[in-house]
């Protein structure tokens, strides 16, 4: 194995568990959330906490290592379109997740609090809550634009 496929590996290894693990994080998190069991949700949200930082944060900050040796090794320019436009697309993507960790800290927190005095959820989870979906949606699909890119080198 050379070193360039070995780069190539974990570069395509961390995609992979950077669209698994928001894939799964957004199934569980809408499923707990539709339940409308607020014991269930906070449990689920502080899960959810755990797997962003312990499997996305570590891909995120890996990507850049692995994309970098790989640009190194192949002798790739920056000047290349397909290469600006994936960066253009990580830097909105890094935009969209770095405010949805925070929010779903908080949700976690305030179903959390609403679990442990056996109350309702508040409005601010809801509003956090529909936030968060919507942040999804350019963030996540910045994602797969770039590992589409990554694949078809289009550009």
């Amino acid at each position: 194995m050379t070193l360039y496929f070995l780069f190539k590996y974990l570069h395509v290894l961390g995609a992979i568990v950077i669209l698994g693990t928001g894939t799964g994080i957004a199934f569980f998190m809408l499923m707990a959330h539709r339940s409308g069991d607020v014991a269930f949700i906070a449990r689920t949200a502080g899960t959810v906490v755990i797997a962003d930082m312990l499997f996305t944060l570590t891909a995120v900050l890996l990507q850049p290592v692995s994309g970098g040796a790989l640009m190194w090794l192949s002798s790739t320019a920056w000047s290349e379109r397909w290469l600006m436009t994936s960066l253009g697309l990580y830097a909105v993507a890094g935009l969209f997740w770095v405010p949805v960790i925070f929010m779903q800290i908080e949700m976690r927190d305030l179903a959390r609090v609403a679990a442990e005095n056996n109350q309702k959820l508040p409005q601010r989870y809801h509003a956090l809550f529909h936030r968060w979906f919507l942040f999804g949606i350019p963030g996540f699909g910045s994602v797969m634009a770039i590992v589409w890119l990554m694949i078809a080198k289009p550009l």
